[in-house]
């Protein structure tokens, strides 16, 4: 008899089904419910990490413990999670006592530095829109809280308010983020031995100074521009010969701002003078006007105080020397816009470094005549996310070549503690080589 044969065909959907089930295992119980510390998760993969994550945002634990680092979940709406009573909650205690919260960060950085006498730094950063300039601010306010609880707060006040200033000029709308920080800025804050603020230092760098003239489509320019023109009086429009957001080149996407009143209430806070503030509103206006200009300058002359000829002149030709004389080229229409821009960028970039400039003046001024080895700081690093764009500018290449050497001395600060860890127990282990990627 001829033995009967069946032979069964898979398809290539059945075939990869039977090799993902050779490798299926049954899960650790730990990933089941989700812990708030990822040390303890029982599958230590990837897929074991995004589902521990996943599990605690659903349950609205937008916080989660990694040993000592709080990985955030930007929920993209208010929780009410940030009031005094949760500052007072999180005040003295240790890190992993209550549940995890930026509070704890910002405490184990109080508590470290009183009781060690050590500086201490947080470095915050992930991909645009993750919620990194929302978690400083709420470690500066946790901070303030506590300090102000033994001071006048008056200095407290000045730090906090200058968050609302720098936003402003700093930030915009993009695709993914509505507050996106166009700027990295590094906040150290001073404070006394027991612990007060006595004052603080802001450095900022890499600002997106090509943001003022192009932006991406869906895109917006800087929020000052838009606060500026839906906050003013029709008296100041006129003075300034502005009119709505759509007459503006510059300006591509609009949509009111109403902060303007709290933007004027901090430059206030923070001493500018009538006298700068309307300074500061005649270089905006001046931008706005000379991204209209069809080379006639009219209106941008008056509000940057030059004469009309000279910046006639110097937007549309061009001067160099040679061994003998100076001598003076006509610039074709490309070349007088590409002249224009550059120029734009340069007076908003000076204006940002002054704004900046002056509100150092005032919360580091009170430390400027004693040594800074006589305060103790935490710093704060709130840095650019990283982004990829259909076509990328070369300020994005800075800001993401900044993004990586910042991961890639996260990673071995955090792997060399791990290792020094296992030698101090004596675990035995085979010491980790990181690779480092210079070219």
């Amino acid at each position: 008899m001829t033995p009967l044969i069946v032979t069964f065909f898979l398809t290539q959907e059945q075939r990869l089904f039977l090799e993902e089930e050779a490798s299926l295992r049954i899960m650790h119980p730990t990933s089941v419910e989700g812990v708030d510390d990822m040390i303890k998760l029982g599958d230590m993969t990837e897929a074991g990490l995004l589902r521990n994550l996943l599990l605690r945002h659903k349950k609205g634990l937008i916080y989660t413990y990694t040993g000592s680092v709080l990985v955030a979940v930007n929920p993209y709406k208010d929780y009410p999670i940030y009031s005094h009573d949760q500052v007072r909650l999180y005040q003295g205690r240790q890190l992993g006592e209550l549940p995890p919260h930026i509070f704890a960060i910002a405490e184990s950085c109080h508590f470290n530095m009183t009781r060690n006498l050590r500086n201490q730094c947080c470095i915050i950063s992930g991909e645009s829109g993750a919620g990194k300039t929302e978690s400083t601010k709420l470690i500066l306010q946790y901070l303030a809280a506590v300090s102000g609880e033994h001071s006048e707060q008056e200095i407290e006040k000045q730090i906090l308010d200058s968050n609302p200033i720098l936003e402003a000029f700093g930030n915009a709308k993009t695709t993914r983020n509505d507050n996106s920080s166009r700027f990295g800025k590094y906040l150290e804050i001073f404070f006394n031995k027991d612990g007060v603020i006595e004052g603080a230092r802001v450095e900022q760098y890499l600002l997106e100074k090509s943001r003022v003239c192009h932006q991406a489509l869906d895109e917006r320019n800087y929020h000052i521009f838009y606060c500026l023109l839906a906050g003013i009086t029709a008296e100041e429009k006129e003075t300034l010969s502005l009119g709505t957001a759509e007459e503006y080149n510059f300006l591509t996407k609009v949509d009111d701002d109403k902060d303007y009143d709290r933007i004027q209430s901090a430059l206030k806070v923070l001493t500018f003078s009538d006298d700068q503030c309307q300074k500061i509103l005649k270089l905006l206006a001046a931008i706005l006007h000379l991204g209209n200009v069809s080379f006639d300058g009219k209106c941008s002359f008056c509000l940057l105080q030059v004469k009309k000829s000279s910046l006639g002149t110097s937007l549309t030709h061009r001067s160099f020397k040679t061994t003998r004389e100076r001598v003076t080229k006509p610039l074709s229409s490309e070349q007088a816009s590409d002249c224009r821009d550059a120029l734009v960028k340069a007076i908003y970039n000076k204006l940002f470094m002054w704004i900046a400039q002056k509100i150092n003046s005032v919360i580091y001024k009170k430390l400027t005549n004693n040594p800074k080895k006589s305060y103790l700081s935490i710093g704060l690093l709130d840095i650019f996310g990283f982004e990829n764009f259909q076509t990328n500018s070369f300020e994005q290449l800075c800001i993401n070549f900044a993004n990586e050497k910042l991961q890639q001395f996260f990673v071995g600060h955090i792997f060399k503690l791990e290792q020094e860890q296992y030698l101090k127990e004596g675990i035995v282990r085979g010491l980790l080589r990181l690779q480092r990627y210079t070219n």
